[in-house]
């Protein structure tokens, strides 16, 4: 369904996804921001002119925090709600920013940015999921890829903020746009704790059928569309629907031939651990960490750097050619925002896979052959526009399916969980990107290049091979996808579950069940 459906009758789920999205703004800013600031001559001679490694570690200690606290933005989640989760989590996230801005000496600013990393680990996790438990199949692809859009929409912030903020004769070059992003964090908490509705799905787990039906009812999800979300989980939600204080639970409600089991069979943390829902986790980590090692931050947060690199000689030509990155990588987010469900997951992050490959193959080929000089030739015109190419390619496929693919695959029970654990991947690939990429353009200037290439082609390749789609599935229709890719079932170990349908299906290869035999 086209986002200009959604745009011609805003209902209350639709307002919800914005709102909720508004984080993704918060996240981009930050991303756009940290690169120009860390190479700005008021901030370097504040840090004592870092080295490439020191200036790596500045720009991403706010991540290994971030992959802290997303291990456990899931049970968070399940125990507050998600969207007072969201809240505390931009608010911690607003107060690294201030002491950010309020550093006196570069520990201080360390210390901001991993305050800063934990609100981010915490709220950036439970966004995707709350948008996914609250949008009718039909309309999820749009409104989940939201977050990413407004993400983009930061970025051209961020970007331009330094690039008005960069000739100030000050460390206010440096501080103001930090002093802004806390200003952001502040509001947008505030926002989501007064006006965004609690989940329907989470208020049925925990027993609260009249409050559920009255959220329902404030999203503005008619019956029909109610009645095809229920269907989506209907089973799930009995099999671990929790009591409330009477020691009743409704969940009988939500489907009649289904029996609601005891409380001590509620979902935990070890349930994404067992045989149905192992495999997604074990793909959904991989992809979410792929996608970071793809370089794309590589790309955001060192774009001065690579302009630098490529023959730009000055800061104000590698802040405007940021700018105009973001500007771009706002533009293709739209499109790929708009047609979301029209594309398959699976295709689409295959060939984005190889489109980024080439680029980054490219672009390491021309530094390893000398042929980028800085000032004079093509070779350095082709570096540029192949940075713009692999940032496009990036934003219109893996930036728009992965991160939905990992949250929807993942069964009700241990989605909140499974998808923080998936995130947590995410981090860490994402700190050792901004931690390296300074060292490896230092010491080499197409090492880098082939490093992300080669695991753009892997994720490729894995994907052709383990990843069912699921655009447009309910979520019991995903179930029976990951039933038939037993390859990746067998990769995780569930063997007994293979076994079990040995009487019930015929093998085809080693690798492949055949369930329509």
């Amino acid at each position: 369904m086209q986002l200009s459906s959604l745009l011609q009758k805003p209902s209350g789920y639709m307002l919800a996804s914005v709102l909720c999205s508004l984080g993704g703004f918060l996240f981009g800013i930050d991303t756009g921001i940290i690169g120009p600031v860390t190479v700005m001559d008021d901030f370097t001679t504040y840090a004592g002119h870092p080295s490439p490694t020191v200036h790596g570690l500045i720009v991403s200690s706010i991540l290994i925090p971030a992959a802290i606290s997303s291990f456990f933005a899931g049970r968070v989640a399940d125990a507050l709600g998600r969207p007072l989760g969201i809240a505390i989590g931009s608010f911690i996230f607003g107060t690294g920013a201030a002491l950010e801005a309020a550093s006196v000496h570069i520990a201080m600013f360390i210390v901001g940015r991993i305050i800063e990393g934990i609100g981010e680990g915490l709220y950036l996790s439970m966004m995707v999921v709350y948008i996914c438990e609250i949008s009718p199949p039909r309309y999820r692809g749009a409104l989940t890829t939201a977050p990413q859009l407004l993400t983009t929409l930061g970025l051209v912030t961020g970007f331009f903020t330094c690039y008005g903020t960069a000739n100030m004769q000050s460390s206010f070059s440096w501080r103001l746009p930090f002093i802004l992003l806390a200003a952001y964090s502040a509001a947008f908490s505030a926002s989501v704790f007064m006006w965004l509705p609690p989940s329907p799905r989470w208020l049925t787990l925990h027993g609260k059928t009249q409050e559920a039906s009255a959220a329902w009812d404030k999203l503005g999800v008619d019956a029909a569309d109610r009645e095809k979300i229920l269907d989506q989980y209907d089973a799930t939600v009995v099999e671990d629907a929790i009591p409330d204080a009477s020691g009743n639970t409704s969940a009988g409600h939500v489907a009649s031939t289904t029996i609601a089991i005891p409380k001590s069979k509620k979902a935990k943390m070890l349930d994404v651990l067992s045989s149905d829902a192992r495999p997604r986790l074990i793909l959904a980590v991989f992809l979410m960490g792929m996608q970071q090692l793809s370089g794309i931050d590589g790309v955001l947060y060192y774009a001065p750097l690579l302009f630098q690199q490529a023959g730009l000689s000055s800061n104000e030509s590698t802040f405007l050619a940021s700018g105009v990155s973001a500007i771009l990588i706002f533009a293709v987010t739209i499109p790929a925002t708009i047609c979301a469900d029209r594309w398959g997951r699976r295709l689409n992050t295959i060939l984005g896979g190889l489109g980024m490959t080439v680029t980054m193959f490219l672009m390491g080929t021309l530094y390893a052959s000398s042929s980028v000089h800085a000032g004079t030739g093509a070779g350095r015109w082709v570096v540029i526009v192949c940075i713009y190419a692999f940032a496009v390619i990036y934003c219109v496929s893996w930036a728009v399916g992965i991160k939905v693919y990992a949250a929807e695959i993942q069964p009700q029970r241990t989605r909140a969980s499974a998808t923080s654990i998936a995130h947590g991947s995410n981090w860490l690939s994402n700190f050792l990107v901004a931690l390296v990429t300074p060292t490896l353009l230092a010491k080499t200037s197409y090492g880098a290049y082939f490093l992300f290439g080669g695991c753009t082609l892997l994720t490729a390749a894995v994907c052709w091979v383990f990843m069912p789609e699921t655009r447009g599935m309910s979520l019991g229709e995903i179930d029976e996808a990951f039933v038939k890719k037993s390859g990746l079932a067998k990769v995780s170990g569930v063997g007994e579950w293979a076994r079990s349908l040995q009487g019930r299906v015929r093998w085809r290869r080693p690798v492949a069940v055949d369930m329509d035999a």
